[in-house]
């Protein structure tokens, strides 16, 4: 069940492409209605499609939108994030992890990978003394419900 709202165009015709400055609010819920992400009560996203901010089949959705448009859709994570691999399953010990933290299952927690950047991880597995962490990204291979409203369009040359 999907729809498009509205196509008000913008005074100068411009819609999203590749290296459109755009902002927009962002919500994706999943499939039993809880919120993964929203900036409707925040600040919206202010991006430049194409700059790795949104996952490129998210992009793909939005392109050709104008200022004021609204669209409503069903997404699997996979398509979005990438699929899951065994590969991204790690055991680590115990003894990485604070002393005061207590972990859960399904909990998700940052890491900084050896390169500096951060990464998520989610704890799947608890065992007395190693965690299993999936690295995969926590929306994979799940059914996703995404909503966005596009505030402004700014074509690359502007």
């Amino acid at each position: 069940n999907e729809r498009r709202v509205g196509y008000p165009m913008n005074p100068d015709g411009t819609s999203i492409g590749r290296g459109s400055r755009i902002a927009l609010h962002l919500e994706i819920r999943l499939d039993d209605g809880s919120i993964a992400l929203s900036t409707f009560d925040a600040e919206p996203l202010d991006l430049v499609v194409g700059d790795g901010t949104l996952p490129p089949a998210l992009e793909a959705r939005l392109m050709g939108l104008s200022s004021g448009a609204e669209e409503d859709f069903s997404a699997n994570g996979s398509d979005l994030y990438g699929t899951a691999v065994p590969e991204k399953l790690h055991w680590l010990s115990r003894e990485r992890f604070p002393e005061d933290i207590s972990l859960e299952t399904g909990q998700v927690i940052a890491f900084d990978t050896p390169e500096g950047q951060e990464t998520a991880g989610t704890v799947v597995e608890l065992e007395p003394d190693r965690v299993r962490i999936d690295f995969n990204h926590p929306l994979s291979g799940r059914p996703l419900r995404i909503h966005a409203i596009v505030l402004s369009v700014k074509s690359s040359w502007t």
